[in-house]
């Protein structure tokens, strides 16, 4: 049986229906579900068992596991609660890794690109110690899902017990089906696209930065489906361990998707560019660009969507009909 924590949310079930799709159904899933409706993520995965939050270590209790793979967070960079960040994306995370190291268990779980705060430092996913702590996570997300990066390295550098196999992964700007649930946090393309198939246009920021255009601001954009496939290589790959990036290696701008979606549904680009909210400019993020070298010396071998053949794919399979859902 393999567990996945979050299974229910963006990446967690899209990970449950590839894993469905390579043969597994003996899977439990860890998640809330709430009033929103994102059970509908899960209604056309099979799963074997769902476990409330709560229940998770009575339930784990004398189990035996294929795989943990820990997806579980509180996941919006605008969390203010520092109490329950650390409680969830840190402690929660640590008693985890504490059971798979007991148990023998391989162990995959979700870092974050916020780690990397504002970029000033690079984008290398180099998890040696030292280079860990020269990252400023700029909120507390990213710094919670630091912190547990650093625990988990520093045990690996004194010599502790680990896992296995564990992999932190450092996921770029994710987007694709299922992650309607996300409000604020889903993707531009997302949140844009009704308004946009309905004929209004599409308003992105302008730049406040010499020698960046309007639009040109630039994010690692990957497609879920990439970020499966890196999982299911890790769990088909048990002697890789480590910390890694999981993105295109490609900044792409905002710009370009919005271009690229207008282009899905068959028409000129309709952009607007609107100041950017003054309390935001001086700490907003104008790149980002995942180095992917690390996981490629571990042997990953595949290629990665182009964001054009992403948004078209995302757009004709799913946004633009009436089921949404994968």
């Amino acid at each position: 049986m393999l567990l996945v924590t979050g299974g229910a949310g963006f990446i967690g079930s899209n990970v449950v229906a590839g894993l469905n799709q390579a043969g597994h159904s003996d899977i439990a899933v860890n998640d809330f579900l709430g009033h929103d409706g994102k059970w509908r993520n899960l209604a056309k995965s099979q799963i074997a068992d769902f476990v409330p939050p709560a229940e998770l270590f009575r339930w784990l209790d004398g189990r035996k596991l294929d795989a943990v793979i820990h997806l579980g967070a509180i996941s919006e960079t605008t969390a203010t609660d520092g109490d329950l960040v650390i409680e969830t994306n840190f402690r929660l995370s640590m008693r985890l890794a504490d059971w798979c190291t007991a148990t023998g268990t391989p162990f995959i779980y979700a870092s974050s690109a916020a780690t990397y705060g504002d970029g000033e430092a690079g984008f290398d996913d180099d998890f040696a110690l030292p280079a860990l702590r020269r990252l400023k996570p700029m909120n507390l997300y990213g710094w919670s899902k630091h912190q547990f990066d650093l625990a988990m390295v520093e045990r690996q550098r004194k010599g502790e017990k680990l896992p296995p196999q564990w992999a932190g992964l450092k996921f770029f700007n994710v987007f694709g089906p299922n992650e309607y649930h996300k409000g604020s946090m889903m993707s531009v393309l997302a949140k844009v696209f009704d308004g946009a198939k309905a004929g209004q246009p599409v308003k992105l920021f302008q730049s406040h930065r010499d020698g960046i255009a309007d639009g040109d601001q630039r994010r690692d954009f990957i497609y879920v489906d990439d970020v499966v496939a890196v999982v299911r290589w890790l769990m088909e790959t048990p002697r890789v361990s480590g910390i890694f990036n999981v993105g295109t290696g490609h900044a792409r701008s905002f710009k370009g998707m919005i271009e690229a979606m207008f282009a899905a549904l068959g028409r000129a680009p309709n952009i607007e560019y609107i100041p950017m909210p003054e309390q935001i400019r001086d700490s907003y993020q104008y790149f980002t660009q995942a180095s992917m070298e690390n996981l490629r010396r571990a042997g990953y071998n595949a290629g990665f969507t182009s964001l054009e053949d992403a948004v078209s794919r995302y757009v004709g399979e799913f946004l633009d009909r009436p089921d949404r859902y994968r």
